[in-house]
Formats: structure tokens, sequence, C-alpha cells
């Protein structure tokens, strides 16, 4: 890890953009030592295993207190190498009993997209605040349902989009609020991988697959975040596989959209399940914004015309900032910097592309 005072000078943006603070970087790690809230992993495929419990080690406000696994032998296995209590391990069946465990304080759902919305609510009626992985649900409807769940319940609901609360992401945003770009014109985001596997969720429509759904949301969210604007339209979207033997039955390899933005601002985004691509450009009167990547897990890093973007980390720290962000809002009973509502948003744009591809029109999204 790079001295962090040194990494620092280079979020330091000519013209007064202001610099982002160390406390703000790591959720506030310099605060008084205090209760660390106990975290229960919802599914424990890759991102969970290679990335979340990883990051449980690093953080300085939460900590891995239990798992929530349909496989034994992963049970066994985190069990040993994690210490989790018995106690502290559930299954699919079970899981609802996690309401009486005081061990345990938020549930984090990493799940295939199509169970969230289930386990979203479990969670929220178990009284257990609740964190989820992006994409928050397959519909709408879905990400409605898991918002008011939580609402009624009385617990808080935040979307796993890490990059949000990621410095080098942060450092564009307030960038491009600042005005010091001027007026801008256009944004162009990319957000894809090869994926050569063949019998993944991320293949399978009922599970929620779909390269639209899983990378294609960064590319939404590149948008978002570039404009600070919300979308009115797809003017138009295209769907097709370059595999038909992997996505089958129309089912997204590729995607790429055209949106429109108020004030005259055009927008295109593509996602990709059969290239790397990453990036987001952003046009603007007074030059342009460039980063690349925009949404990496090992760091993401820019230029602009007023300065280099660009705080390095390593593997998984932007994980571990992200749940200690988390944490902190609920500590400190503040609101969560990216609440349900802020998924919802990027689905109801998902199925606009959806809509506009299928029937070759442009779409209003509401």
């Amino acid at each position: 890890m790079a001295n962090r005072r040194d990494s620092l000078k280079t979020l330091a943006l000519i013209g007064g953009v202001g610099l982002i603070k160390p406390s703000s970087l790591w959720a506030g790690s310099f605060a008084p030592k205090r209760k660390k809230l106990g975290i229960a992993l919802v599914g424990l495929g890759y991102y969970s295993t290679d990335l979340l419990a990883p990051a449980l080690q690093m953080t300085q406000h939460c900590h891995l207190a239990g798992i929530v696994t349909g496989t034994p032998s992963k049970a066994e296995l985190w069990k040993t190498k994690y210490n989790i209590p018995e106690k502290n391990i559930y299954n699919y069946e079970n899981f609802d009993s996690i309401k009486d465990n005081p061990d345990i304080d938020v549930v984090y759902v990493v799940l295939p997209p199509s169970m969230h919305r289930a386990y979203v609510e479990r969670a929220a009626a178990a009284k257990k605040q609740v964190w989820c992985e992006k994409p928050m649900a397959v519909t709408a409807e879905d990400c409605q349902a898991m918002i008011d769940a939580c609402k009624s319940n009385g617990v808080s609901l935040s979307i796993g989009y890490r990059c949000q609360h990621e410095p080098n992401t942060k450092t564009y945003v307030q960038l491009i609020r600042s005005g010091k770009l001027g007026k801008i014109q256009s944004v162009a985001c990319a957000a894809g991988y090869r994926e050569n596997r063949t019998d993944h969720w991320k293949q399978k429509r009922e599970l929620g697959g779909g390269v639209i759904y899983d990378m294609g949301v960064y590319a939404i969210q590149g948008a978002r975040l570039g404009t600070q604007l919300e979308p009115l339209a797809v003017k138009s979207a295209k769907v097709w596989t370059e595999r038909p033997e992997i996505y089958k039955d129309g089912l997204g390899e590729i995607v790429e959209a055209e949106l429109e933005f108020p004030n005259g601002i055009s927008g295109w985004i593509k996602t990709s399940f059969a290239e790397n691509v990453n990036y987001l450009h952003v046009t603007a009167e007074n030059g342009k914004l460039e980063m690349a990547p925009f949404s990496s897990y090992s760091g993401n890093k820019g230029k602009s015309p007023f300065g280099e973007i660009n705080f390095p980390y390593e593997v998984p720290w932007q994980q571990a900032n992200q749940m200690d962000q988390d944490a902190l809002a609920i500590l400190n009973k503040q609101p969560m910097s990216v609440p349900g509502e802020e998924g919802l948003r990027d689905i109801r744009i998902v199925e606009a592309i959806l809509e506009s591809a299928r029937t070759g029109k442009q779409v209003k999204i509401g």
C-alpha cells in the first residue's frame, strides 16, 4: 500500500476542488473505538469467498460473525477458517431463526439477483439491517418491495455499489459538481469482461442472468454519476450475443444503449461479457474527464484538465471501505449513502433498455 499522505496528493485537483480527507477514505477509521457490527454473509460464492470475507478481516467497524449457505462442506470450511461459532451458521431453511441471534446485526445478501427480494424481505422481517449486492433485483417491482419491507420493519437497506464509496469516484463526482468542467455535453461509459464460464447464474435467465444486470449497472452508474443527472429516456438499444450456445433465448451477452439526459446531454453505454472494457468519458465545455478503469476492484484512476485522479489501493480495500462506511452509518444512526432507492433507479433504466431493444422504439424512464 502506497503511503497514504503521498497518495492523497494525487487527488488535489487544480482550481480549488477540495482534497478528500483521510478520515473519509477509510470510513472514519480514526474515530474512537466502539462496537463492531456482526455481519452474516448469505451466499458463499466467489464474491463472498474471495473478496468480502477477506475484506471483513480488514474492517474497523464490522466483522464476519455468521454465514448462510446451502452447502454443508462450505459451512465446515468457513467455520474452521474464520472461527465462526456453530450457532451462527445457517442454511436457507432455518435462516429465519437468525432473528433470535444477537451476534448478527447485519445480513449481507450475496446471491443471484432473482433471490435478492426473498432474502432481503426475510432479513428485514428478522429485524436485521440489510446490505444487498448489486444488481438490486430483476425488476423494479421487486426493488420497491424490498425498500418497503425494510421501511416497514424499521431497518436500513444499502446496495453494494462499492464505487460510490471509493475515493477516486468521489473525486470525479466532486469535480463535476463543482462546475469547473463547465456544461456537460455528453457521456460515454463501458463496462465488461470476457466471461468464459458456460453454466453460471449469469447465463441463466431464471436466476437474473444477462450482462445488463451484472456489468450493465456499472455502465449505467457511470453515466448517471458522470452527468449528475437522471436519464429521461432510452432513445435506442441493442441486445445481442456472439455465443448463442451460452447466452440462449435472447439473453444478452452484449448490450448498447443511447440515453437522453436533461439539458440536451447525450449518453451512450455499452456492457459486455465478450470483451474487457472499462472506461468513463465525460465531455464538457472546459475539457474532458477520462476514467480508465472507472470500476475496477484494484483501483480506479483518471485525468481531467485539472489533474490526475489516482488514490491507489489493493484488493480488497474497496470492499472493506464500503462495508466500514455502511457500518458507521448504522452505528451513527445516519442515512445509508447508497440506499435501496439507488438500486431501484438503475433497474428502472435496465427495464427501459430491454424494452427499447425489444420494440425498437424510444422508451421513457418512469
